[in-house]
Formats: C-alpha cells, structure tokens, sequence
C-alpha cells in the first residue's frame, strides 16, 4: 500500500510539472524584402555575405538565417572570444582593466613577424593595461594584443586555445572550434554565423564596457615607456565611424575583420525606436564584384567608384533598414479571449468548462505578411474529469507558419467545477458492468459453474451405475 501511494506521489509530480511548462515559443525566420515587383511579388534583398544570422539581441530570438550553421573562418572576429575570457577574468570592472598591466617577451610576436597581421604596435616587453590590450583587439584587431593575453592567461598559446574552446562550449557554440587567440591563421580556426552571436550576444548583455569600446570611433592608448605620446588607433568597424561612407547612425559597434582566407566578416548591433538587434556576417567577397566596377565606373563618386566595396558593411545596413521599417511587434493570441470549451464528467454545476490561453502571444512580424497566413490549432485533452479548478491546464493551442511551429500555448479552465459525488458513484457502478473485468469475472464464474454442473452430472450417473450393478 505504501509503495502505491509513493508511485501516485510521484505520478502526480510529474503530470504537474509537464503541465506547467510555460508557454513555448519556436521562432521562425523570415526572408527580408525591399518593395515588391510588377508582379506584386515581394522582392528578396540581395546579400553578398555566404552566412548571415540576426537575432532580436532583447530575447535572442531569430529573425534572419542564411546558411547560418555553415562552418566557416570568423577570421579576427575569433578576438572576441579573446576579449570575452578577459572580461570574465576581470567581471567586466573598467578600473581594474585600467590598472592591471602586461607584457610578453618574443615568443607572442614569432609567429607574427612579417605576416602582415593587424597591430597596435605594442612592442616586446612594453607593459599595456587589459583596457587598451581590449581596445588594440576591438578596434584595429591586434594579434599582438591578442598573443599578449593568451600567455598572461595561460602558459603556452596551445593552452589559451583550450580555455577559449572550454568558454565556447558554456556559450552553446556547437560548431565552434578555435586554434589560436587571433583569428590570423584559419586553419581548423572555425565558427558559424550563428555560433558568434552568441558570443556577441553574451558580451552585449553582460558587460556595458564592452559595449562602450566597441561603440568608439577610435581612441588614444595610455603612453608607455615606448609609445610616450600613446598610440591613436581609428576604429575599423567602418559603420560606427562617421568620418567613413558606410557610417550607421543607429550602429553600436562590436567588430570587423578583413582578412583574404576568411573574406569580410563583421558583427554589429543596432537600436532604433526600442528595437534592438544584433547581426553576424561571414565571408563576404574581397573583391569588387563585376557588376558593382561597372557602376563604379559609370558613378566614380559612388562606393562603388572606390577600390573596395565594404560589402558586409551594406549587408548590415540593409537588414537593419528592413527590420526597423518592416518589424513591428504583433498580437496574435489575446490572452483573456474564451477559445473553447472542454466537456468535464461528473460536474455538479456543469458538464463543460471554458478554456483560454495561459499566456497571450505577441512576437516581431513584418508588415508585408498578413497575419492570416498563420494556423490555429486546438487540442483539448481527453477524460476531463470533476473537480476542476480555475486555471486547470486542459489543452493546447498550437500557431504555425509556413509548417514552422512559432508557439504552443497551454488552455487553461476559466472556472472552477466542483465534483458530483452521486453522478460518480452511478457511472463507476454502470461503468463496472460494462468493464473489461467484470466480463471476465463473470466468464470465470459461468464455466466454474459449468464446469461443476457437468462434473456432479457426471458423478451422479456414476452412482446410479454402481446401484445398478449391485442389483
């Protein structure tokens, strides 16, 4: 007995905590558009970059995905994990990544020299504070900087590489492996679009200083013994610099990279109007394309009349000019609306109860796709069964679009619905004639009674048999 009533305890935990999950949402992706054809057809935006994810940076829901779980080199956004082992060291505290200094002997420039990678012109020996080994690796994606770190962190360039993969996997970056602190080399130095968001996201949310760097135009590094006037180094994020053609006033930051095996990769956030957004870039072209030197040569005064196109710098600008005019937030479960009703056996009162949503439902849509292209389907569980209280979980209600699930709702009791005791008992003792068990029983009491009936029949005539013989 008391191991029945331990096995309905923990039935009982598990029915409750299954039925209070809380509203699910799986978010769909949506192709941006600019205007729409002869055809009224609406126009996909071109992008140059291979992989593209952007998120809602506020709730980290996905918006856009192109090819965005494709492996590919971050190139020097690959720093960023740098940055990110360093802000947890420190929590992000700027006075202390002001005051705490380093420095590194040769062996963090070897591998560099006559490479032609990135640099601040941070020299052997010369003692640097985290702050500006942050704003070398952010602004102008210093290799050194980043080497700097990895052997004060860590005692070989290998081992820093295992703390950065370690953090990665905290992170959830699946398809993400780094081989060493800098991003210069790609060889099995590797990430996706999606994997970096995360990482960017982590670093957004987390730490405002991070947010302050990244957003600078450029910045003047504390003299050393070496650099006795600091060194100014110019922001290559191009989209927070205003002097720069592909300047976004709503841009934030976070950080690029220009690199020949890794192709333009840049990420950035951007806020406008109380929507915030965050967006990965990788492997856009490093050449002008053939169509855009035609139009640099008939429009020589156009970004197109330069030797370079930044082309990852326009794929930004054109998802956030969709986003900001196209997304608005929309209602498409209100959550006081009755949706249905479920049938409740053994009710005193009634023999129904009404259901409505747990939770309304509200996400970003575009304006351009009507909100009647998505299904409602409702599901009310079997074997409602008295008392019911208020706010009882009773059924689902799933919205989809395109085949893709975008929420599951629960349906909840909007009263409560006490239990006939009468009405019970009466369909538990009609119900037990109609059982299974009951069929049973009785076919094993017919067949003892026949089978006893043919048994004493049989006796019987054995009797008059024997009386027979003795006469």
């Amino acid at each position: 007995m008391k191991f029945k009533k331990k096995l309905s305890l923990i039935f009982a935990v598990m029915l409750t905590v299954f039925f209070t999950l809380p509203f699910a949402a799986s978010a769909v992706t949506f192709t941006p558009t600019n205007g729409k054809d002869e055809n009224n057809n609406l126009v996909p935006i071109y992008f140059y970059s291979t992989s593209i994810y952007m998120m809602n940076l506020d709730n980290g829901e996905p918006l856009v995905d192109i090819n965005s779980e494709e492996k590919l080199s971050p190139g020097y956004l690959t720093q960023l994990m740098t940055c990110a082992l360093i802000l947890d060291k420190f929590d992000g505290n700027e006075k202390k990544l002001k005051e705490t200094y380093v420095s590194a002997g040769s062996d963090a420039y070897d591998e560099l020299y006559d490479t032609g990678a990135p640099t601040a012109d941070i020299r052997p020996g010369e003692s640097v504070s985290y702050y500006d080994i942050l704003v070398s690796m952010i602004l102008c994606s210093s290799c050194e900087a980043a080497n700097i770190t990895a052997l004060n962190m860590a005692e070989t360039l290998y081992d820093f590489t295992v703390l950065m993969n370690k953090k990665a996997e905290e992170l959830g970056m699946e398809n993400t492996h780094f081989a060493c602190s800098h991003g210069f080399y790609i060889t099995q130095n590797y990430s996706t679009a999606k994997d970096m968001s995360k990482l960017c996201r982590y670093l957004v949310k987390k730490y405002p200083i991070f947010k302050k760097i990244t957003s600078m135009e450029n910045c003047q590094l504390e003299a050393t013994d070496i650099h006795s006037e600091g060194t100014n180094l110019y922001n290559d994020n191009m989209m927070v610099s205003s002097y720069s053609p592909y300047y976004y006033s709503k841009a934030d930051g976070i950080k690029s990279s220009v690199q020949s095996g890794s192709g333009r990769c840049l990420a950035s956030f951007a806020g406008y109007d109380g929507y915030n957004y965050l967006v990965v870039s990788l492997n856009a072209p490093m050449e002008k394309t053939p169509s855009d030197v035609n139009k640099g040569q008939q429009n020589p005064d156009s970004i197109y009349g330069d030797d370079y196109v930044s082309y990852s710098c326009l794929d930004h600008t054109a998802l956030y000019e969709w986003a900001f005019n196209s997304l608005v937030m929309t209602d498409f479960i209100n959550p006081n609306s009755e949706i249905t009703d479920a049938k409740v056996e053994f009710g005193a009162e009634a023999d129904y109860v009404n259901l409505k949503p747990s939770s309304g439902c509200s996400m970003l849509w575009p304006v351009d796709i009507s909100k009647d292209v998505v299904s409602k389907s409702v599901s009310v569980y079997d074997n409602v069964v008295a008392p019911i209280e208020k706010g009882d979980v009773l059924g689902k209600m799933e919205i989809e679009y395109n085949g893709e699930l975008l929420a599951s709702i629960d349906l909840i009791a909007t009263s409560t619905v006490t239990r006939s005791q009468s009405a019970a008992r009466l369909k538990i003792a009609s119900s037990f004639y109609r059982s299974t068990e009951f069929r049973w029983a009785l076919f094993i009491i017919i067949m003892m009674f026949t089978t006893y009936s043919i048994g004493y029949f049989i006796y019987l005539q054995l009797k008059y048999l024997k009386i027979d013989n003795k006469k």
